[in-house]
This record gives structure tokens, C-alpha cells and sequence, in this order.
């Protein structure tokens, strides 16, 4: 399965918002993604399969639990295929970043005016 087809599903891209934060326990993710998305623990369960078996997420057992974590090097082939089209929008990111210091600037100015 193509990165872009794992990262299709909005559960699955969920899941991995969440173990973005770090290392969670696989009942804790289908806590959050059951109410959510309102789905049973089987088909988060599946979910989860279909992100440790495209290598998205890593697994590992701590007693009776199975603590799932985010694989980077998926990842980092869809940010380097991302890469080719990051010319339309950093130059408008700089941009905005220019207006924001320079609208603190204004402000501080301002504020040592009165």
C-alpha cells in the first residue's frame, strides 16, 4: 500500500496524531478514536494493523498491553515527496512571519510611545 493510501483514511491519520505525542497503550488510542469516530475497537484494532504492517507505527508489548509508537521513516519519505511543492507555500510562510514581527514591532512602538 502507497503512503498517501495509508494516510487517506482520516482514523488512521487520527491514530497518528495521537502517537505523535508519544508512545500510547492500544486501548488508550481506541478510547479517543471510538468516541471520535464512533467505530468499534475491532475496526480500530484493523486500523492499527494497517499502519504497523505499511510500517507507519511500531508495537511493542509491556505486559498484558501493546504500546504503539510512530515510526518516523514513513514519514519521512512523504516529507521528502512533499518537498517538490514546498516552494508554493514557504515563500507566503516567510511572508507571514514578516507581517506578524513586524505588526509586534508596531505594537511596542506604540506601547513605549504612551
Amino acid at each position: 500500500m502507497h503512503a498517501f493510501d495509508v494516510l487517506a483514511d482520516p482514523v488512521r491519520r487520527r491514530i497518528l496524531e495521537l502517537l505523535a505525542t508519544g508512545e500510547r497503550a492500544a486501548g488508550d488510542v481506541g478510547e479517543v478514536v471510538q468516541a471520535e469516530f464512533g467505530i468499534t475497537q475491532s475496526a480500530v484494532s484493523q486500523h492499527l494493523k494497517v499502519l504497523r504492517s505499511n510500517g507507519f507505527v511500531e508495537v511493542r508489548p509491556a505486559g498484558t498491553r501493546r504500546l504503539y509508537a510512530v515510526a518516523p521513516d514513513p514519514l519521512r519519505e512523504v516529507d521528502a515527496w512533499l518537498g517538490h511543492f514546498r516552494r508554493f507555500w514557504e515563500p507566503h510562510l516567510d511572508a507571514l512571519t514578516t507581517e506578524l514581527a513586524r505588526g509586534r514591532r508596531e505594537r511596542r512602538l506604540e506601547a513605549e510611545d504612551d
